[in-house]
């Protein structure tokens, strides 16, 4: 299982980015990160400046049919700044259309309402999206980790930090079910 990780130079949460990759790597499969620049990505605890992390793709480089599924971590100006990048947006809104699987925490629904692709589903996130995610059409739940198949894909969701648990073996769930 190959999964991208996409994230903006600056601002993703780390634990939602260091946690889910961890995850993945345990499961066996391969994590790749995807940033709109290449060189390191800064992370973040909360709003204070955390860790580096190196670039394996740019965006401009990576394709949709390489990778078995998405994840998108949070962080508050992470999805805020990957809005404004139109190559993002055309790769995440192309997981969507190729009918892969895509796993988005905390902050990082912001990103899928700019790619236009809520409209109808079910879906959770930090409590401060919920408006936004029903103006661009979707239906906010306060869940733990939340699964919508409403689509072509599967789109799963969590609220938070504390629901890494949760949202690492839900996602990886239905990320195992890719045929590959």
């Amino acid at each position: 299982m190959k999964v991208a990780f996409l994230v903006a130079p600056e601002g993703v949460e780390q634990i939602e980015l260091t946690d889910p990759w961890q995850a993945v790597t345990d499961a066996g499969g391969t994590p790749e990160l995807v940033s709109p620049k290449s060189g390191r990505i800064q992370a973040f605890n909360h709003l204070d400046k955390a860790d580096t992390f190196p670039v394996d793709k740019t965006v401009g480089q990576a394709t949709v049919e390489e990778y078995d599924g998405l994840v998108l971590p949070g962080g508050v100006a992470n999805p805020d700044f990957l809005r404004l990048d139109p190559k993002a947006m055309a790769f995440v809104k192309g997981f969507f259309d190729a009918g892969k699987p895509v796993a988005a925490i905390c902050h990082a629904p912001w990103t899928l309402v700019e790619a236009d692709v809520v409209r109808g589903r079910v879906l959770t996130s930090w409590p401060s999206l919920r408006t936004d995610i029903r103006n661009a059409g979707g239906t906010w739940v306060d869940e733990e980790a939340n699964v919508c198949t409403n689509g072509p894909n599967t789109l799963v969701t969590s609220r938070k930090p504390a629901d890494l648990k949760a949202f690492n073996e839900t996602f990886l769930g239905e990320f195992s079910k890719v045929p590959g």
